[in-house]
């Protein structure tokens, strides 16, 4: 039975749209009724290291900001405040925030736009490898020991080969209490 026979009854009509649009996704995600299938991240690399993120947790990539209104009390690793395309967005060097030093951004620097309504942040990354596909089967579970401190927001890794790719996961870093307190917290004077 097609769409349009169902224009008469509505409830079964939305029903059926329903089910095409969770198929849809479905196949869009590479995932599969049988549980195979792809999953799809966003490859960045932070100085040496290649990390790769759900695609589903990047609302876009874009080129660092020209101007970024700096945040007066704020810690070293928040850069500023950007306005994109009428959003302010908060700017993290997320490298800087993993104790990997001050980036400087260069012609392969990225923001990676986290997507969150909450959060608006974007992190600075030193470069954007792509979109990265995998067989599902290609997960592992073992810990993965980079050079940052980031072990806190990595899940596994996927592996193809000789290439690793720790998976690093955004929402893990949104819900952490020592990232979302960005200001510097100096003693109280006694008076």
């Amino acid at each position: 039975m097609s769409l349009a026979d169902l224009r008469d009854r509505p409830y079964e009509l939305l029903l059926a749209m329903e089910e095409l649009a969770r198929a849809a996704a479905e196949r869009r995600e590479g995932r599969t009724a049988e549980g195979g299938g792809e999953w799809v991240g966003v490859g960045f690399s932070l100085g040496s290291e290649r990390f790769v993120t759900d695609r589903a947790d990047v609302r876009e990539v874009m080129p660092v900001p020209d101007v970024m209104a700096r945040v007066p009390g704020a810690k070293s690793w928040l850069r500023g405040i950007a306005n994109v395309r009428g959003q302010l967005i908060t700017v993290i060097d997320i490298k800087a925030y993993l104790g990997g030093g001050i980036m400087m951004p260069d012609r392969r620097s990225r923001v990676l736009a986290i997507a969150s309504r909450d959060i608006p942040t974007g992190l600075l990354v030193d470069e954007v490898l792509g979109f990265r596909r995998f067989n599902v089967s290609d997960f592992r579970q073992e810990d993965v020991k980079p050079l940052l401190r980031c072990e806190a927001y990595l899940d596994g890794s996927y592996r193809r080969g000789t290439e690793i790719w720790p998976n690093f996961r955004l929402p893990k870093l949104l819900a952490d209490e020592q990232f979302l307190d960005a200001g510097v917290h100096t003693p109280a004077k006694a008076s």
